[in-house]
């Protein structure tokens, strides 16, 4: 027996109306699924940055006096403490900071690794909030960058740059000298 086919049998019939709704809604739970795993991935990228940032510091605040060799010992664990995201996209700076009698705040000493870190040089100044450190006293300033190229590039096309800097103040003695920094 042959069917008709009339407009209204086909405006009544609801088969397909599953698999119609799928076609729509998949396309934006699949943007947002990849959505989601690149915003973690960056994430926790940003997060094994500042974890750099705090172990420099806190490694170099622990001496009472460095080298230029043992910083670059130091920087070494970067890429360990970024793994398993690409060390070669981490730079970091350390420096030694002391706010003079006037208030402005000075590099004693600097020392960098990687490319995309800020120049610096002895006597340069840099802003140091207000109640880390009175006039007189130093601490350890370091900073991280980190260039985040995402595996999923049609969310976040571009590369980010994440940045930290991180306060710490000498540990055993009120400054920490680098003789060739």
């Amino acid at each position: 027996m042959r069917r008709r086919f009339s407009l209204m049998a086909w405006a009544a019939d609801r088969d397909g109306v599953a698999a119609v709704e799928f076609a729509l809604i998949a396309p934006v739970m699949i943007v947002l699924y990849f959505g989601m795993c690149e915003f973690c991935q960056a994430y926790m990228a940003h997060k094994r940055m500042g974890h750099v940032a705090s172990t420099v510091a806190d490694i170099v605040a622990r001496t009472t006096d460095i080298k230029a060799d043992q910083l670059d010992d130091i920087f070494a664990a970067g890429p360990i403490i970024m793994k398993p995201y690409s060390g070669a996209a981490l730079s970091t700076r350390v420096s030694s900071v002391t706010r003079d009698d006037k208030g402005v705040a000075r590099i004693d000493w600097t020392r960098a690794k990687g490319s995309n870190t800020t120049v610096r040089k002895k006597g340069d100044t840099v802003v140091v909030p207000a109640d880390v450190i009175d006039k007189g006293e130093s601490l350890i300033m370091s900073e991280t960058a980190y260039d985040f190229n995402s595996p999923v590039d049609f969310i976040m096309p571009d590369m980010t740059r994440f940045k930290q800097t991180y306060y710490l103040r000498p540990r055993t003695v009120s400054k920490i000298a680098c003789s060739d920094c």
